[in-house]
């Protein structure tokens, strides 16, 4: 399958998690993305805990380059490398790659068609020297406050400003590659994780705007619809269940057989149901509970309503629509195990984006393109004798 990106190229300095979010979204849409890590590789290979699958979730169809960038033939290498890429991706603090010379203003001078993407804390302003990680920023962006219960921030259960952020770097290296199609300037794009956080809250930010009262924390809330919570089955599992219109509604009760529901004049309308909900949920949590679940979700998918199990992360390598669909990409993990990961959620043409090499060895790729970068294998072997370069 063509790859709209096929015959980009992107050298990528990051770690973590949003930086490498960006190179992923851009190799997954068939870019060359050229991952520049120190000779002893990203640190992010090494984390333990919640982070022991970043490197593995986030650095797939890249090479890896692992030289010094403090020696001078190694960073003429990369050089050579930047002057024929089409885009340089950076997550690193304000300032660090104006120090190594690969600034953004740096690189444009020699290149100005250069698409250079900073993926930062903050955009321009008084925060923009502060460190920020998505703990950070979803803690003063209010969806920590949002997630946890009254008094109690909790953070969301996975980095969804990291990613999310990665993804806004993607969207403008694409923009301004098409920019670049019809004016031949490249672009600088900086993507901000607070911003990004700040975008995410916004419904709740104009909850506010249009009723004048502050949202509540999402467990404290007063949900938009009157059936839209977990319940309990008889067999004792937890099932989300959804009632989002009134032509739901009355499925929903001919499905459980309680007429005396659907003809309650207290409870014809959705806003009527909402302000029902000390007194009803507690009759329809009774009836739920005296049906099995494997009943409950017949009914529910017969009936068009919105349903869901309750599953952890880990049950989704067994789960049948991704693994029946190719949601799931078989990879070799970076102790070369076997495993899978999920694909971009997109479809070209009705396929999915292809995982079209698992995330690379540290310096896996290191002799290849530093021969493209018109070094001899001397010159190679001296790099790597002195310790400026892993291959």
């Amino acid at each position: 399958m063509p790859l709209p990106l096929a015959g980009i190229r992107v050298i990528e300095f990051a770690h973590m998690v949003m930086g490498p979010s960006c190179g992923m979204v851009l190799a997954d849409l068939g870019a060359e993305v050229i991952k520049v890590e120190p000779v002893a590789g990203d640190n992010t290979r090494r984390l333990a805990g919640s982070g022991a699958g970043f490197f593995a979730a986030f650095n797939r169809n890249k090479k890896s380059l692992a030289v010094d960038l403090a020696d001078p033939q190694a960073r003429a290498a990369v050089l050579a490398l930047v002057a024929r890429a089409d885009i340089v991706s950076e997550n690193f603090r304000p300032g660090a790659m104006d120090k190594l010379g690969f600034g953004p203003a740096a690189l444009q001078a020699h290149k100005p068609d250069l698409i250079y993407v900073s993926h930062k804390g903050f955009l321009a302003g008084p925060y923009e020297e502060r460190t920020a990680l998505d703990e950070v920023v979803q803690m003063m962006a209010g969806l920590a406050y949002m997630t946890g219960p009254p008094g109690r921030p909790l953070r969301a259960g996975a980095s969804v400003n990291d990613i999310m952020g990665g993804l806004f770097g993607a969207l403008g290296a694409v923009a301004a590659l098409v920019q670049r199609d019809k004016t031949g300037a490249g672009r600088r794009i900086d993507s901000g994780l607070f911003e990004n956080c700040v975008f995410l809250v916004a419904q709740h930010m104009m909850q506010c705007a249009v009723t004048g009262q502050p949202a509540a924390p999402m467990p404290a809330r007063l949900p938009a619809w009157g059936i839209y919570d977990v319940f309990t089955t008889a067999d004792g599992t937890a099932l989300f269940l959804a009632v989002v219109s009134d032509t739901q509604w009355r499925a929903f009760c001919e499905a459980l057989a309680r007429p005396d529901w659907r003809d309650d004049a207290r409870l014809a309308s959705n806003p009527l149901r909402v302000a029902a909900r000390d007194w009803l949920l507690p009759q329809v949590a009774a009836t739920l509970g005296e049906r099995g679940s494997a009943e409950l979700v017949a009914l529910a998918t017969a009936a068009g309503l919105p349903w869901a199990p309750i599953t952890s992360p880990a049950q989704l390598f067994d789960d049948p629509h991704l693994r029946a669909s190719g949601g799931l990409a078989p990879l070799t993990l970076p102790d070369g195990r076997l495993g899978a990961v999920p694909l971009l959620p997109l479809a070209w043409d009705g396929a999915r984006l292809p995982l079209r090499a698992s995330p690379p060895r540290v310096g896996q790729h290191t002799r290849a393109l530093l021969v493209e970068a018109g070094l001899d294998d001397a010159a190679i072997e001296a790099l790597i004798a002195r310790g400026a370069a892993a291959a």
